[in-house]
């Protein structure tokens, strides 16, 4: 039963189809975590143009209502949320952070799809170039470790339905 990581992520690979659903805000920012994702997908032996479907949404309020769709469709195996929420100063921003961060976690629970978030909510971020551009490269890593997760989770959960059948 043990193969080598490389033969098992190809294997269980096949014929994945997972949502990305990115809320437009930061859209520049945030998309950079299309770049990461892609480059993992390719690094595991995954073609990300045939696996991942993209979709925007205003903003990240909106992600677990369209998350919840996308997983309760059968369509996906899995979905990836992504969103930049920032302190605009008020107590919005963990209102917001908290409401999506908690829908995303009860999508996954009640639907049984995994559920993953590069959904960052910093403390701090400035409209000035320096944190662009900092977070810029930062959702590209984030891309990739969601990624990765997504794939070791499917992988994982594919395993699990083998043992349980």
């Amino acid at each position: 039963m043990n193969q080598s990581s490389a033969s098992s992520s190809q294997t269980t690979a096949a014929g994945l189809r997972i949502a990305v659903v990115s809320a437009s805000w930061h859209r520049d920012i945030v998309e950079r975590a299309h770049e990461g994702l892609a480059a993992e997908m390719v690094r595991q032996g995954v073609d990300p143009a045939a696996t991942l479907t993209h979709i925007a949404v205003p903003g990240a309020f909106e992600i677990p209502l369209h998350a919840k769709k996308l997983a309760e469709s059968g369509c996906f195996d899995a979905v990836i949320a992504c969103g930049l929420i920032v302190n605009g100063g008020i107590y919005r921003h963990e209102f917001v952070t908290s409401a999506v961060i908690d829908g995303l976690m009860r999508v996954q629970l009640d639907t049984g799809v995994p559920v993953f978030s590069a959904v960052l909510t910093p403390r701090d971020f400035h409209e000035h170039e320096e944190h662009r551009a900092f977070f810029a490269s930062h959702f590209v890593k984030k891309g990739e470790e969601v990624a990765s997760a997504c794939l070791a989770t499917l992988r994982s959960l594919r395993q699990l339905d083998a043992l349980t059948r």
